[in-house]
């Protein structure tokens, strides 16, 4: 009988070891992690460059719009947004180059509530954050901001992005 039980739990073993290597070999991939991205870095995801992803920034956010390349892409007519912050370009609806920034200073309540319903209905609904702008978090110099507290940022709710 012991050599029966032996048996026994040796085959339930080989069954749950079976079985947990198929788990773990069929599993779907991790999502990619999410960066942080210079504006070096950022800019090579301009929309130039044919089987490249195009990015774009807003608020801070990288957000994928690859699957937007009709509006995004080379020779498109939102291109001059990609590859870059452009969240007042966003805010006042411009594509001027002046307007091509990460700077919100001066911008009007109106422009402010555009940016916001823009940036959760559109950017938010439709396309995958793939990574943050370095400028959230770090100084000029590239060290951390540790006075950097996300809700000090003009209209900026992180709980919103998760």
């Amino acid at each position: 009988m012991a050599g029966g039980a032996a048996r026994l739990l040796l085959a339930v073993l080989l069954v749950v070891s079976v079985a947990a290597q198929r788990e773990l070999r069929f599993k779907p991939p991790a999502e990619a992690p999410v960066r942080l991205f210079t504006e070096p870095e950022l800019a090579r995801y301009d929309g130039q460059q044919e089987g490249q992803p195009i990015y774009l920034a807003v608020k801070g956010v990288v957000f994928d719009v690859t699957s937007g390349k009709e509006f995004y892409g080379k020779g498109a007519p939102y291109n001059a947004l990609v590859g870059k912050d452009s969240t007042r370009g966003v805010a006042k609806m411009s594509l001027d180059p002046a307007d091509l920034t990460h700077d919100i200073t001066g911008l009007t309540e109106e422009e402010l509530k555009s940016l916001d319903d823009i940036f959760n209905n559109v950017y938010k609904a439709k396309y995958p954050i793939v990574g943050y702008t370095s400028r959230r978090i770090l100084n000029e110099d590239g060290s951390p901001n540790l006075d950097f507290k996300p809700e000090d940022q003009p209209h900026f709710n992180i709980k919103d992005e998760f």
